[in-house]
């Protein structure tokens, strides 16, 4: 064999153990350690990635726990049992998790939004937004193309006649669908989900402009205010529920039947 060949040879080979022990003495020396008790945490949380303890993922979030820069209850997916699991491993006491549920503030379908244009542009949202409101004369209400149905890791959003309905037996209220909604229809609140009572509007208008825009929304009148007892409480024309205090309401069909435009709506029952 050729002197040259054996020689390139032998020097790649030597070049190349030389590297691969600079490399191994490099990781002794660099390596760290990581806290035990990150694997135990990640472990204890459900591993779906949603994002809605405000962490990338639950590998992130475990991190952030072990190193005293997270809450203990953020993981609404995981519920009191990842909280009482979390608190053993980290020597604390366990903290009370409060799931919200998805309220959907648009009670608009298609054949009762009235149209300023037809819209031909990209069916999502975020595009038709940005595009004279994707032809819809209320800019509160919902665009009706899905993308909190498209947002949702559980796939328990569907869109009917336009309008997003949340199966809530199935939700488990990471709030990805609030984010991915460019007019914010989505609210996420502590609420019973077997009944409930919302708005089903969002519209911060006056009442001429709702009016022609919407038979259903809140024209704010403030009837609910007065006849809830403070259930009710007006954001300038636009009635909001205290969802703290909804419960304290003993006639919510009166309150409800009392709205001129049918804007206020009770859910008795999970939506699937």
């Amino acid at each position: 064999m050729d002197k040259t060949i054996i020689i390139s040879v032998l020097s790649m080979a030597g070049l190349g153990g030389f590297f691969a022990l600079v490399l191994a003495i490099a990781n002794q020396k660099l390596h760290v350690k990581e806290d035990p008790r990150v694997e135990k945490i990640e472990a204890a949380l459900p591993g779906l990635n949603c994002g809605a303890c405000g962490f990338p993922g639950c590998a992130a979030y475990a991190r952030a726990l072990a190193e005293g820069g997270a809450a203990a209850n953020a993981c609404v997916v995981g519920g009191a049992k990842a909280a009482q699991e979390i608190a053993e491993v980290l020597g604390i006491e366990a903290c009370v998790v409060v799931k919200k549920l998805p309220i959907v503030h648009c009670g608009a379908d298609r054949g009762q939004r009235t149209l300023s244009a037809d819209y031909v542009g990209i069916r999502e949202c975020k595009a038709a937004n940005l595009v004279s409101g994707g032809g819809i004369n209320c800019s509160y209400g919902c665009l009706g193309f899905g993308d909190c149905a498209s947002a949702c890791p559980q796939d328990v959003i569907r869109m009917v006649d336009g309008l997003p309905q949340v199966n809530l037996d199935e939700c488990i209220g990471c709030g990805k669908c609030v984010s991915a909604c460019p007019r914010r229809i989505i609210s996420m609140e502590e609420v019973n989900k077997d009944r409930m009572m919302l708005v089903a509007c969002n519209s911060k208008d006056k009442c001429p402009v709702v009016r022609k825009a919407c038979p259903v929304g809140c024209i704010g009148c403030g009837l609910c205010a007065k006849l809830s007892g403070g259930i009710f409480i007006m954001e300038g024309k636009l009635a909001l529920v205290d969802y703290a205090k909804v419960n304290e309401l003993g006639d919510w069909e009166m309150v409800a039947g009392k709205c001129p435009t049918k804007a206020i709506k009770i859910e008795k029952e999970a939506k699937g």
